[in-house]
This record gives C-alpha cells, structure tokens and sequence, in this order.
C-alpha cells in the first residue's frame, strides 16, 4: 500500500549517499519542524531554518523538538525569510526550498527575481502528491495551485515538469491523463480541443518520456470498470499516473475532494526552477509535508545527477 513509508523509503533508495539540503523559509509551525526533525532523522535531508529565531525556537520548544543540528539564520520578516531562503541556494549551501508559514507568492517572488538567477526558461507548476494508505497506486495532479487557465503551452510546461517528477520517483514512462468533462473531442469545449492537440505532440515526439491520452474523463482515467463499461480502448484509460486539469479550479477541487471527502492525503511541490520547491497548504499535517520533503530530495538528486 502506499503510505508515507513508501516515499520515505523511496527517498532513502533514489537520494542514497546525496543528502539534500532544504532551506526552509519561515518554519513558523510545529508541523512544519515536526516533518524537518523526521526527514532529517531518517538521512535523507538537512535543514537550513530561515526566519524568526525566537519563533522558530519557541515552537520547537513547545513541541519538544531538538533543532540543535540545524543551521538557524534569522529573517526580519517573511519577505526577508523568503529571499534568504533562495540566498542559501545561490550560495550553494542549500540544494532545496521549503515554505513555511508564508504565503506561496512571498516565496515564488523571490525565486523568480531576475537577479537570484533561479529560473530556467520552463514554466513554474505546481505538481500535487495524492496517496491513500488504503490504495496500491498515488497520483500525481497538475496544476492545481498555480496557472489559473492555462494555453496549450503552459500546459505542455505543465505535463512536461509533472513527468520529470514522475521520473524522479522511478516511474519513467508515466501516462498522462488530460482530464476534461468527456472523453470525446468537442470544440465547444477547449480543454477537449487542447487534450487532442496535446496527444498528439506526445505521439510526435514534441513530448517525451511519457504516454499522453486525453480527453480522458476522471473516471476513465482511474477506474477500469467505467472503462469497460464505456468501451474505452485507450493506453492510459483506467492505467493513469499523472492527472493533468484544464485549470486551477479543477485542480484545486480534485486535490481538496479527494483530501477531505475521499481521505486521501496530498503534499506538493512547485517544478520549473533550478530547484524544488515544496510548497504545503498552512493547514496540511506533519505527514503531508514530510512527504512533500521526500519528492523534492527526490527530484534534486536526479536533477544534480544528470
């Protein structure tokens, strides 16, 4: 089943000897240092702690952390926590970036500064983590956070920063569902007109390391018997790895129904940056956010290796 200790072991087997590095902008919460102290503690990761220090160092104490071996730098505020937290990787000292209790636009402000030389020309997604501990198969979702309607470039950026994860975490032919509101081409309908333009990039060549199928609807993508019953003949129908919304809307809604109606958990990472960026709603628990650390060491030590 896929649980937390499935990544975490993952982490341990992909990283190996490559312990990351996260600098972690403004760990004002428990959660947020209680996931620090366990990915440190099981090898795969240190961490930078930018921010208030008494903050910092009355949490921990609170929640009766030891944070002594853990780099402490002092921010006067969340702007200055987010723009010394891209500091530590300019510097090369850190190898990763984690919010905290900051606004994911205080951050991302930071990273894509001209000056702090973090972009690289791709488009900056959000790629979401859905497990269920009761499930044998996670999914990965974009984007749900970050481009609100995105054209047909945005979101190739989108499949294309979704399936490097896919990679990093061993997968490396992912399929790739283009989820839509029916599985047929309708023009009156442009995420459907999208999908196919998008397919058929993949089937060219123009998107590589994956299978790219779409439209798909939710439940063709996911579930056999509703394909089965509808006749789907597709690679990817009732086989997906990678659910990729026609918007932030419908990204947000499938992350947050499954989370709070269907009991899965959901961590997530920004992708498109020089480095990873682990970015968990304020309200997300200890393991969604540790999770969310395991993906992005993940991805930083293939990204270091190439």
């Amino acid at each position: 089943m896929i649980n937390q200790d499935y990544f975490i072991n993952l982490a341990k087997e992909k990283t190996g000897n490559a312990i990351q590095t996260v600098a972690v902008a403004a760990p004002h919460d428990l959660a947020t240092l209680e996931s620090l102290r366990n990915a440190v503690d099981l090898g795969f990761t240190k961490a930078i702690l930018v921010g208030d220090e008494n903050i910092i160092t009355d949490v921990a104490k609170e929640g009766n952390l030891d944070i002594s071996d853990m780099e402490l730098v002092h921010a006067d505020n969340l702007a200055d926590a987010a723009q010394k937290s891209v500091d530590q990787v300019t510097a090369g000292k850190a190898s990763l970036i984690m919010k905290g209790l900051i606004d994911t636009s205080v951050i991302l402000k930071a990273v894509v500064k001209k000056e702090n030389n973090l972009r690289t020309g791709k488009t900056l997604s959000y790629v979401g983590i859905l497990f269920n501990e009761n499930r044998d198969k996670y999914y990965l979702s974009s984007d749900g956070a970050m481009l609100i309607s995105p054209d047909i470039e945005q979101k190739k950026g989108i499949i294309e920063n979704a399936v490097d994860v896919a990679h990093a975490l061993g997968n490396e032919l992912p399929k790739v569902a283009m989820i839509c509101a029916k599985e047929k081409y309708y023009e009156k309908m442009p995420a459907t007109v999208d999908a196919v333009t998008l397919q058929r990039m993949n089937h060219e060549g123009e998107i590589k390391g994956c299978v790219v199928s779409g439209p798909l609807q939710i439940d063709n993508a996911v579930d056999l018997h509703a394909v089965e019953v509808k006749g789907i003949d597709d690679p990817v129908a009732g086989h997906a790895d990678i659910l990729i919304v026609p918007a932030i809307e419908s990204g947000n809604i499938l992350l947050k129904t499954a989370k709070y109606l269907g009991g899965w958990t959901f961590g997530g990472i920004v992708v498109g940056a020089k480095v990873p960026i682990v970015v968990c709603s304020r309200s997300d628990g200890e393991s969604a956010k540790l999770v969310s650390i395991a993906v992005a060491c993940m991805l930083s030590a293939r990204n270091a290796s190439k």
